[in-house]
């Protein structure tokens, strides 16, 4: 599978969205999923999907100190597009967390509120799956820069699709208006990147679109996304 991909990634740079997703549909039916915290991206990759395949599967990470934005946007997805969002949760419920690790653990150490709520859950999902569809953009942080249309995702040990990488904010923003599609209500409260409550807030003017996540940590990624790019062939010596 992964001299497979490897093959495809160049090709593969020059299909749009619609054909990425399609390619994923049919060369994975029920073993690729949509991943999605419900951003901006994450509403117009599932609006994609939509018009792509009637039936498709969507996951999200509720770490359970969610936005109560969210969840309600959550409502109105399965409503809209008739599908069932499924949860993946923490082993550890809050109470639980704060009680092996102390409160408030995202104040101390975010990597590893992380890792328990995020990167662990994800891993368990992923098990279950050959293929998992994302909405990451390139310019988004400096991990993304590199990331392709369809690479082999060797943390995690599948394939992974990222239909909307190559697009721009205006690109996203864009395509939710002109198709009206539903996004998050924060957006439109200076929060261009939703997470938790507790490490999410309004980014001010000047500031990076990413200013608002882990404010005061030297952090910008929950390492979801935190990847090695699948290595070249070797060349003949």
């Amino acid at each position: 599978m992964k001299d497979d991909i490897l093959k495809l990634q160049l090709a593969a740079e020059h299909w749009t969205p619609e054909e990425v997703l399609r390619w994923a549909f049919d060369n994975f039916g029920p073993d690729v999923a949509i991943s999605s915290a419900f951003g901006a991206e994450g509403m117009v990759v599932i609006d994609l999907a939509s018009r792509v395949r009637r039936d498709f599967s969507v996951f999200t990470l509720d770490t359970e100190f969610l936005f109560p934005e969210t969840y309600s946007l959550m409502d109105q997805i399965e409503e809209r597009y008739g599908i069932k969002i499924e949860k993946v949760y923490s082993l550890l419920s809050p109470e639980e967390q704060a009680r092996v690790h102390g409160a408030s653990l995202w104040t101390r150490s975010p990597d590893e509120c992380c890792n328990l709520r995020k990167i662990e859950p994800l891993r368990r999902k992923l098990s279950e799956l050959r293929a998992w569809i994302t909405s990451i953009r390139r310019d988004q942080t400096a991990f993304r820069a590199t990331a392709g249309k369809i690479e082999w995702d060797a943390k995690f040990g599948l394939v992974k699709i990222n239909p909307i990488v190559d697009w721009s904010s205006q690109d996203v923003w864009k395509y939710i208006r002109e198709s009206g599609v539903p996004y998050n209500p924060l957006h439109d409260r200076n929060y261009p990147s939703i997470g938790c409550t507790h490490c999410t807030r309004a980014i001010r003017p000047g500031e990076d679109a990413r200013a608002g996540r882990w404010s005061g940590f030297a952090k910008t990624e929950c390492g979801l996304h935190t990847i090695a790019p699948l290595p070249a062939e070797p060349a003949d010596a």
